[in-house]
């Protein structure tokens, strides 16, 4: 098949692969004792394994919003209620460590919304008094996301100072109509002077956050954008397809959807921007994403040992994922376990004593399985099965046959690689393996555009 052949056909709705089951097919969720009981048991497995655990916090806050934006954000300049939501996450930190005690952690990453919202002090308060009662492994990673609009050198002191040395910036572009048209203007020299700080501090990696198929973005703009990225050099690069989804986030329709390129317009784009990261050293490594050849993430990724999470992807596998704030999940590999999604609603649980638990899933035997397939399609571009160990592979072979015709994935018994050419729809090939979207299609719009 021709590219615009393969495109026009596999470019459909389809989920990230951030976690299986995906959260709209969750089922029973665990209850905050189950869910500290499936902490403990994914702690046994990883001291066994000489390994620690991951934490994720999220911190809301943004100055202003910005209108292609999928995360969960609370708008406003009170810091009053930031310095509140600080206090309350220790809160939540303490209800966990009073049952499970000092646990050792190899990874930490803060998002957002903008983590960077918060003042040096608070920041120190937060992330000082979250570390302070947690044991970190050898070779531990800290990082940050950031907005490099309102992130300052004193903030970035504190975080060095605590160890932080991974930091995130969102870019997504420099041209200044699709600027507008998202509502999200900054400079190319703010974010030198972000980049620059961090280094001079002692930041090993820096990650900028690219986003293809914005509102009235063109080829020349992604090709200046990309110019003035290879400048910086940054040492990983995430390059996201927007994800057009104004049924969810109301506020995307404040743009036209005749605005937004899509199918072939759209990854066009992609591609541009791709061929100018691969001529300037880059390396791809999973879904969107590309690295250095110095950066810890390509070595990972050759070594097969990169893992994917609600972080993103990671050059280590650690488990459990202690998730704290507003929205954030939490991962025992057996179960995932969600906070609420209102900072009142989340406040609220946590002042009473309790868990804020909102909703989760607890994986059966078959979601074990597969979501181990799934993760390896998405961190090695390959996986194989054992046709007996479960019904639903007698149901592969139709599915997998069509994607090997198509030349998007190679064959062999019950082994798959992905092609070259099959690299972009590598969400479709994951999708071959989730058997809860096969035997329930969404009735409503869920997910964004595979490609």
């Amino acid at each position: 098949m021709t590219a615009t052949e393969l495109l026009a056909k596999y470019d459909i709705p389809g989920p990230r692969y951030t976690s299986y089951p995906t959260v709209p097919y969750w089922g029973r969720a665990p209850s905050p004792d189950e869910w500290l009981t499936h902490l403990e048991g994914a702690i046994t497995r990883s001291r066994a394994a000489g390994q620690g655990g991951a934490m994720y916090i999220h911190v809301p806050f943004c100055r202003s919003l910005c209108h292609y934006c999928g995360c969960n954000t609370h708008i406003g300049r009170d810091t009053k209620v930031s310095a509140a939501y600080v206090e309350t996450l220790l809160a939540e930190w303490a209800l966990y460590t009073a049952r499970l005690g000092k646990v050792r952690i190899d990874e930490l990453h803060v998002g957002g919304g903008t983590p960077t919202y918060l003042s040096p002090e608070q920041l120190e308060r937060m992330l000082g008094g979250v570390l302070s009662t947690v044991d970190l492994g050898p070779g531990a990673e800290l990082g940050i996301e950031a907005d490099p609009r309102v992130t300052t050198r004193e903030q970035l002191e504190v975080l060095a100072r605590l160890g932080f040395r991974r930091l995130s910036l969102g870019i997504q572009d420099f041209d200044p109509v699709v600027q507008h048209a998202v509502n999200r203007h900054q400079t190319v020299e703010e974010v030198r002077v972000v980049t620059e700080h961090a280094r001079a501090l002692g930041f090993t990696s820096i990650n900028y956050d690219l986003i293809y198929g914005l509102p009235k973005q063109t080829a020349a703009g992604i090709q200046r954008t990309v110019d003035e990225v290879r400048k910086l050099r940054p040492d990983r690069l995430a390059f996201y397809g927007y994800a057009h989804v104004p049924w969810m986030k109301s506020f995307q329709r404040k743009f036209e959807d005749s605005d937004v390129p899509a199918g072939a317009e759209k990854r066009a784009l992609y591609e541009l921007g791709r061929e100018q990261l691969l001529a300037t050293g880059y390396r791809e490594i999973g879904l969107d994403h590309f690295a250095l050849e110095s950066d810890g993430l390509w070595q990972a990724y050759r070594e097969k040992r990169m893992h994917r999470n609600f972080m993103g992807y990671t050059d280590r596998s650690t488990m459990p994922l202690f998730a704290l704030g507003v929205s954030a999940i939490g991962d025992t590999w057996t179960a995932f376990a969600q906070n609420e999604k209102t900072v009142d609603a989340w406040t609220a649980a946590i002042t009473q004593g309790a868990l804020p638990i909102t909703k989760g899933h607890v994986l059966d035997a078959e979601d074990l399985l597969l979501r181990r397939h799934i993760l390896d399609v998405m961190t090695r571009f390959e996986t194989q099965w054992d046709t007996a160990a479960l019904p639903y592979f007698a149901q592969l072979s139709q599915t997998l046959g069509e994607l090997q015709r198509d030349g998007l994935v190679q064959l062999s018994g019950s082994s798959l690689s992905v092609t070259e050419e099959g690299k972009p729809f590598v969400r479709n090939v994951c999708m071959a393996f989730d058997a809860r979207l096969a035997r329930k299609a969404p009735d409503r719009p869920l997910f964004s555009r595979t490609v």
